[in-house]
């Protein structure tokens, strides 16, 4: 079996582009895969374009080795334009040789550990913290029993509105902390709680604001400061004792190893779509499982990153939740079924087991080609003196 085309498509669907591979083999299988690096897509596709030049004519079983190439195929090894790429890639792989053998993708991974991938809920990032109660009381209607709420941006907790773009640290962490009470109170003690930072925090301000946050209100803290220092991590562990879930930026085993190793994190929220597919994110997984340390999944894309990372939980020991847009308190538009015809769908609050060849998903390519990428660009974020600050 050999490699005859690797196409990638940057297509609008939803709210946002997607970046989509599909690969062709001279057998007639088809795989397809998905990056993340959301925003900067025609990067990616770009990348896809300079592996293709040597992919072409190469065999798709052998996975691992066309990883160790693409990855290190350059003078300048790694980064995550590069990762994002290798992933979809990767993704794409997996699905077309688990088709030509017949079998789901969580199969060449050693197969299933689990009936069903359990996810989490999200509290919309634009809803006001007077409205967790509600949102929440909806979840314990429908019999979820984990939830992530966001980092209020401001007074009002909307960073969608292009007028309301000013952060006050201290107003958005009273704000926060009052909603997070009220999910707590509404869910029990039993539920998971997390609450996503986005990355917005000093560790001063990360330590004040946790500090002040009764014990046992949060189950993990998401990203509360970037992640380029792992000593500042190290610092902040030292002023607070609530967990840390931290992962979804990295693109590699390599950016994972000082927060496994030195026990900084203690939840993975490992994205296959950026950290280098099935082949890298496995390694990450076992990396985790010698130090104890659960996945707790980044899936904030499209349905092809929704069934690899429902292959990887399934075929992953050490698996705690899966993250879902679709739940009881929120829906984005990032499904299209126009677009995806064949796709894992939720029972509830989980996955259950796929059991069709490969990722069990179809595209029907005249819409996606019938769906032009736009420039698009993140929220942006200024404090009250002027100056900017991470989204």
């Amino acid at each position: 079996m050999k490699i005859t085309a690797i196409t990638p498509f940057v297509a609008w669907i939803g709210f946002r582009n997607q970046m989509l591979v599909k690969v062709e083999a001279d057998n007639g299988q088809t795989g397809w895969g998905e990056s993340g690096l959301s925003s900067r897509e025609q990067a990616v596709a770009g990348t896809v374009i300079h592996f293709r030049e040597f992919l072409i004519g190469r065999d798709p079983r052998r996975m691992g080795a066309l990883w160790q190439e693409m990855y290190r195929g350059q003078y300048f090894e790694g980064g995550r334009v590069l990762a994002a790429a290798i992933s979809a890639i990767d993704i794409a792989l997996h699905d077309l040789v688990a088709k030509s053998l017949g079998v789901p993708v969580y199969e060449l991974l050693g197969g299933a550990h689990r009936d069903r991938v359990e996810c989490f809920a999200c509290i919309p990032n634009n809803a006001p913290p007077a409205d967790y109660r509600a949102l929440a009381k909806k979840l314990v209607d429908a019999e979820w029993n984990s939830v992530r709420t966001g980092f209020a941006a401001a007074a009002g907790g909307n960073y969608t509105d292009p007028a309301d773009t000013t952060y006050d640290v201290r107003t958005a962490g009273v704000t926060t902390s009052e909603g997070l009470l009220a999910v707590r109170d509404a869910m029990g003690p039993s539920t998971m709680i997390g609450c996503d930072v986005h990355h917005r925090l000093s560790v001063a301000e990360a330590a004040t604001w946790l500090q002040r946050l009764p014990a046992g209100t949060l189950d993990y803290v998401e990203e509360p400061i970037r992640d380029e220092s792992p000593e500042a991590y190290e610092a902040l562990r030292r002023l607070t004792d609530v967990p840390f879930a931290i992962g979804e930026e990295f693109a590699s085993k390599w950016a994972f190893k000082p927060y496994i190793e030195r026990n900084i994190l203690q939840f993975a929220r490992v994205d296959i779509c950026n950290v280098g597919g099935f082949t890298e994110a496995s390694k990450v997984a076992a990396m985790a499982e010698a130090n104890y340390i659960d996945l707790l999944l980044h899936n904030p894309l499209g349905p092809i990153c929704t069934a690899a990372s429902v292959h990887l939980a399934a075929a992953t020991p050490n698996f705690s939740y899966l993250e879902s847009r679709t739940s009881p308190t929120e829906s984005l538009p990032t499904v299209d079924d126009d677009v995806f015809p064949t796709r894992l769908y939720l029972a509830d609050n989980a996955y259950p087991l796929p059991t069709a060849p490969g990722l069990g998903i179809e595209v029907n390519e005249d819409v996606l080609q019938a769906s032009p990428p736009k420039l698009w660009e993140p929220p942006r974020l200024w404090r009250s003196d002027g100056s900017y600050t991470n989204w």
